[in-house]
């Protein structure tokens, strides 16, 4: 298999994991590394054992030997980033949310097209081995006709007054917690169920109109220093927020998403309910699925090769009894996406052969999330999505 040069752009909280998911696949070369300044990189670049550092992304994608990058930038800058990297033909895995709205995300979309590169968007949850294993059940009618679907997303992460976050800021986007989580939530539910979302009715409640900002830059989740200096910043994204669902075809759902949920770290859940059985999981919990019946005992279905169905055990990398979670379908997702780089595939001529999620599975979530935001800014009311 050929050897693929990557690099990564922004390396705060998520960053690293997109290395440490990559190097593991055996084949992926990191070979630079980009920051705000010469001296983060720098840092960044000696501890993450990167060879070279740049103090801008510009800089970077000027490397010859970059044949890839990771934009794990804050928000505002994935479009500046992208179409630089699209024009100098590198291959661009985003973190999520591909853009701060679905016109840029167009823009990308259209630029990535055009340029023949490889575009993938990070929603990883999807790589979980008993996600595919729903998505194959639901697909051979398992659980007959689906007729709802539910679940949340919750964290406490920003629980207090004094918890910050460059997300909290107003260049992260009119969405903070449903962009952020409620995006994993929909493109998860979407993809085990083969379903597009057609209408949203949501409410968003905001608990602090305001934050205690440090002076000094923090790390999404870590928590703030009992001698830290702060000034106050308005808050207008929400907290939270319930959402209604009504699907293309037929199906019906709701959600809920919160960072202010105290005692849940990560609690991603998602239950199927259709005419035969139901099925649910916990990503918390990530080598456990649930299996509903009404005419005999309910059960779990526990991760193992060897019982998953035959086209996805290989998203089992562990026998059974070894728990395999987060880092892993992260890992996954990567090995599908530089696969294909290697393999000197098209995303046009190799379509067929595309299990990853692109640029169009990120305008799509940009379009769900800004039908959401619009029904809760109009006071709660059915909003199509515009595609």
């Amino acid at each position: 298999m050929r050897r693929v040069k990557t690099a990564l752009v922004g390396a705060g909280f998520v960053g690293p994991h997109h290395i440490e998911a990559a190097r593991r696949l055996g084949f992926v070369d990191v070979v630079a590394v980009a920051g705000s300044s010469q001296a983060s990189a720098e840092a960044k670049a000696a501890k993450l054992n990167i060879p070279k550092a740049y103090g801008s992304y510009e800089a970077l994608l000027d490397d010859p030997e970059v044949e890839a990058i990771h934009n794990c930038t804050p928000n505002d800058l994935h479009l500046p980033v992208t179409m630089a990297a699209i024009e100098r033909g590198k291959h661009v895995i985003a973190d999520k949310p591909l853009a701060l709205n679905s016109d840029d995300a167009g823009l990308m979309l259209e630029a990535a097209r055009k340029k023949g590169i490889v575009h993938a968007v990070t929603f990883n949850y999807r790589y979980n081995p008993l996600m595919q294993q729903a998505r194959v059940m639901i697909a051979k009618g398992d659980l007959g006709g689906i007729h709802f679907v539910h679940g949340h997303y919750l964290q406490d992460w920003l629980l207090y007054p004094t918890d910050y976050n460059w997300r909290l800021e107003k260049e992260g986007g009119a969405s903070r917690c449903v962009a952020d989580i409620g995006s994993h939530w929909c493109d998860l539910i979407g993809y085990i169920t083969g379903s597009r979302i057609s209408e949203v009715l949501a409410d968003y409640t905001t608990v602090f109109s305001s934050r205690r900002r440090p002076t000094s830059s923090r790390e999404a989740f870590a928590q703030g220093g009992v001698d830290e200096s702060y000034d106050e910043y308005p808050v207008d994204t929400e907290d939270f927020a319930s959402v209604l669902l009504r699907f293309e075809n037929g199906i019906r759902g709701c959600f809920s998403v919160s960072q202010v949920s105290a005692g849940h770290k990560n609690g991603l859940e998602v239950e199927v309910n259709g005419s035969k059985a139901s099925v649910a999981w916990k990503q918390e919990r990530p080598n456990e699925l649930w299996i509903g019946n009404r005419n005999q005992p309910n059960g779990w279905m526990l991760k193992d090769p060897f019982l998953l169905d035959p086209s996805i055990s290989h998203y089992a990398t562990l026998p059974g009894g070894h728990g395999e979670a987060w880092p892993d379908a992260f890992r996954n997702l990567l090995r599908n996406v530089y696969t294909f780089i290697s393999d000197g595939r098209s995303m046009i001529g190799d379509a067929d052969k595309i299990d990853f999620p692109t640029f169009e599975d990120g305008r799509e979530s940009n379009c769900i999330v800004e039908a959401i935001t619009k029904s809760a800014k109009a006071g709660g009311v059915w909003m199509k999505i515009e595609r």
